[in-house]
């Protein structure tokens, strides 16, 4: 019984990880428009920033 209970927990682990990886929460349209509600035009390189700090 708690082997099976360790299995579903490192499968369910491992496809929710997956899915995080394949449909990141905030994407790089949703950085440009909260930069946009703040008035301010993000370059490319503000982007990739702020992605790369939350893939940590």
């Amino acid at each position: 019984m708690a082997v099976g209970a360790v299995i579903a927990f490192f499968v369910t682990k491992h496809m929710f990880e997956k899915q995080i990886k394949e449909n990141p929460p905030i994407n790089e349209k949703m950085i440009r428009a909260m930069y946009m509600q703040m008035g301010r035009k993000p370059s490319e390189a503000q982007i990739r920033a702020i992605m790369k700090s939350m893939g940590q």
